[in-house]
């Protein structure tokens, strides 16, 4: 009851925020899970897309939980997964969606919030582009990530990889071509992080990438 009232309160006292009438382009980040939430891993991917003027929008933790989870669904109903790791992982979703609804029901009412989207929801999403069997490291959700940020007004996203993890170009990297042709506004920069890359060549792919961006909102406010 204590943790239902306090995201209440949370949120309202955002809504109530006052902000100036400025439009910046929101920009996504996805990508292998330790690169995407480890600020040293990124080089601080944040900071940058803040400093330079952007809004950096982040996916929820939990949804990586529950695409784990998931996996052991479709392993029984697709291959040889048993119905008991099956019964157990939807249990584990539906605990996990029970601890969210709170938050869930407060970013409903919300007037400049939008609630996470369910992973079953994300599944069907991302089987318009890809087979669910892709379940290998962050597998199909990397390109459900995606496709729920162009969809809540998210077109412009940073998708990260570290050097040779290769679940993540096939899913990541590899779907930028088929989310481009499906969603013709998607604004998607591929950037790899490891040691021998180039922290300038970071900073430039990225930068190239909110210079689209900015044109963009500049092309709609003159219409």
């Amino acid at each position: 009851s204590e943790f239902r009232r306090n995201v209440k309160l949370i949120v309202r006292d955002f809504d109530r925020l006052p902000i100036k009438s400025i439009k910046k382009p929101r920009v996504g980040l996805v990508g292998e899970i330790l690169v995407k939430f480890h600020p040293t891993a990124n080089n601080f991917a944040v900071d940058i897309v803040e400093s330079e003027g952007a809004e950096a929008v982040m996916p929820d933790m939990a949804d990586f939980f529950m695409y784990t989870a998931y996996v052991n669904v479709y392993k029984h109903d697709k291959l040889a997964g048993t119905k008991k790791s099956s019964n157990i992982s939807k249990l584990i979703i539906k605990v996990i969606e029970m601890y969210r609804k709170p938050m869930r029901d407060a970013l409903e009412k919300s007037e400049r919030f939008d609630p996470p989207c369910n992973i079953y929801k994300m599944a069907e999403m991302a089987s318009e582009v890809l087979d669910l069997g892709n379940c290998t490291g962050e597998g199909w959700l990397l390109t459900a990530e995606m496709i729920e940020l162009i969809h809540s007004g998210a077109p412009n996203i940073i998708c990260m990889q570290p050097f040779a993890c290769l679940p993540n170009h096939v899913t990541g990297k590899g779907m930028i071509k088929a989310l481009r042709k499906k969603y013709p506004e998607s604004n998607i920069v591929a950037v790899d992080y490891d040691p021998g890359a180039s922290e300038v060549n970071q900073l430039n792919r990225i930068r190239l990438m909110l210079s689209s961006a900015f044109d963009k909102i500049k092309e709609e406010n003159q219409t």
